[in-house]
């Protein structure tokens, strides 16, 4: 032991847990739960990591809900999807791991924390034509929550992105978009609206945001509350700075804290759930094909979430993935200006899919499926950009598709949006040549395609990119809209467009684990004792591929609790 650590305070528990997302959470809780003396380090002034600004979606096949609602699913159709996503990078120990303890961590947190989540049950998987693949049951939300329940700490609770929620502080669930979009047309959605504003108008009087919390902010906000009933201490502004190793064993790290730093001496072991690389820009430029290539990107995660963990990790022999199908999990981006220079990016994840959009180039061409994936829309940008600048593209739609549906931070009729045309972040143009001009888009090209597009649009059948041929198109599509819930002509202006770009959700490269989400070494692949690694910090076990909704977070929690009840073995 060095000097520095024998003069410094000293703290004992059994568990030191680094991050405070749902990996780091469920990871605490569990180890909690069995009776372990748990403390979490958090680097940022806030807890909630990239779990808060997300839907908080998790994948789990086979589980208690989906069971319950008799919908087909096996291990072994889950194992056969995921071999098929991850193809050469598949893992079978870790996947088997994954699979078979997935439904059991779901079980465990229902019956004895207060993470609650709700079954969607037509939300297929995102390529529902491959083997193994499910048309629903997998993906689970999880349920609104009260954020004053948790006191004072709900201002300590990571805010979402702000284009995320309505009027600046107003969380938005996967279940209100439906009455957002029915306000004006559907009593049972007006009454609904009204009920939203006004609990966001009185929770305004006294907190600094809406506390009817929803999403990836919601299922932080119930673990947390679940740590704090059991005492565990959560350290915010406390980053772990070093681990400490001794006789071959990581038994603990030193954690910056109100200035000082302590020594955390970890019976059990350590715990990394510190969120991954994606705002290391080195990291992004050595592993981002299109950063490489000094191309534009933005990151949607937090600014803390730079790559701590696996430098902790290397720094004692950990290796680190060699590879994935994707670096990273991909979705496009518009930024909305701030007026003072800066933007805040909007993750599309909904608007694409609706009926009456269409995504375009800079030569006025489609490249994708628009209803597929933000994670297969992105790398058909990046490859329809090969030879630009930029990688940018331009979501386009009609005055009366905007005004049903919204597109980006734009809200759906009533609301009012000429402010957003104001401040540069939506371009309109009273005819589609007009827009193409403002866009740099050869007006002739764009009316092609647009013409060519309606014809498929009135037909049913997209013959170019087959947007609203399956399942999982349709899931996010308009049901009302016959005969294809993801197709409708754009053809009354004024005319519409938002400007994309590539951004990202978390990193999938990471720390190499084994089956119990052991950190292992880079030399001969044999744990390091006392090091787990779990969340964004460890590579992901779909190697690279996005097979559902919630595949970063299902597996995040899943392994959490595979290496809580490890270390007590």
């Amino acid at each position: 032991m060095t000097n520095e650590t024998t003069s410094m305070e000293k703290i004992e528990c059994d568990v030191l847990v680094a991050g405070s997302g749902a990996a780091g959470l469920t990871a605490a809780f569990t180890a909690a739960d069995s009776g372990l003396d748990v403390i979490v380090a958090e680097k940022e002034p806030v807890f909630g990591g990239t779990t808060a600004y997300s839907a908080g979606v998790i994948w789990i096949p086979g589980n208690s809900l989906a069971r319950q609602a008799v919908l087909k699913d096996s291990p072994e159709d889950a194992l056969t999807y995921m071999k098929e996503e991850a193809g050469e990078f598949f893992d079978e120990p870790k996947a088997r791991a994954f699979v078979e303890n997935a439904p059991r961590m779901l079980d465990h947190m229902l019956a004895r924390s207060h993470v609650r989540y709700q079954l969607i049950p037509n939300w297929a998987d995102y390529h529902p034509l491959r083997p193994g693949a499910s048309s629903g049951g997998r993906s689970l939300l999880p349920e609104p929550f009260d954020g004053r329940r948790l006191g004072q700490r709900f201002r300590e609770l990571r805010v979402p992105i702000t284009t995320m929620m309505l009027f600046g502080g107003m969380s938005v669930s996967r279940s209100d978009i439906p009455h957002l979009f029915n306000a004006t047309r559907s009593l049972r959605s007006g009454v609904h609206v009204l009920g939203m504003l006004a609990r966001y108008a009185r929770d305004r009087l006294s907190w600094p945001r809406g506390t009817a919390i929803a999403n990836g902010n919601a299922l932080v906000a119930r673990l947390a509350l679940s740590l704090f009933e059991k005492g565990v201490p959560l350290w915010t502004g406390s980053p772990l700075v070093r681990l400490i190793e001794q006789d071959g064993r990581v038994s603990g790290g030193l954690v910056r804290r109100d200035g000082r730093t302590v020594e955390v001496v970890a019976r059990k072991g350590v715990i990394l759930a510190s969120g991954g690389f994606p705002r290391n820009d080195a990291w992004r430029r050595e592993r981002y094909p299109h950063v490489a290539q000094g191309k534009n990107h933005v990151s949607l995660a937090p600014s803390g979430n730079t790559g701590d963990g696996a430098q902790l990790a290397q720094a004692h022999g950990a290796g680190f993935s060699k590879g994935a199908s994707n670096p990273a999990a991909w979705t496009p981006v518009s930024n909305l200006p701030n007026g003072d220079g800066t933007f805040t990016p909007y993750p599309h994840f909904i608007d694409r899919c609706k009926p009456g959009f269409i995504a375009v180039d800079r030569r006025g061409q489609r490249f994708a499926n628009e209803a597929d994936s933000y994670h297969d829309f992105v790398p058909a940008m990046v490859k329809a950009c090969a030879n630009d600048a930029r990688v940018e593209a331009f979501l386009i739609c009609d005055h009366a598709t905007i005004r049903r549906y919204g597109m980006g931070v734009v809200p759906p009729f009533p609301m009012p949006i000429t402010r957003y045309v104001d401040r540069g972040y939506l371009i309109r143009g009273d005819t589609l040549a007009g827009l193409a001009s403002q866009l740099g888009i050869e007006p002739a090209a764009l009316d092609s395609t647009v013409k060519r597009y309606n014809g498929f649009a009135r037909d049913g059948k997209d013959l170019d990119f087959g947007k609203g041929s399956n399942v999982y198109n349709h899931f996010g599509g308009d049901p009302s809209c016959k005969p294809n819930p993801n197709l409708a002509p754009i053809e009354r202006g004024p005319f519409y467009a938002v400007r994309l770009e590539p951004s990202d959700l978390g990193t999938f490269q990471g720390l190499q684990t084994d089956e119990h989400a052991r950190v292992l070494r880079a030399t001969d692949g044999t744990p390091i004792q006392g090091l787990y690694a779990v969340g964004n910090d460890m590579a992901s076990v779909m190697g690279g591929a996005y097979p559902g909704a919630g595949i970063t977070i299902g597996p995040a929690m899943t392994f959490a609790y595979i290496a809580a009840r490890h270390l007590d073995t």
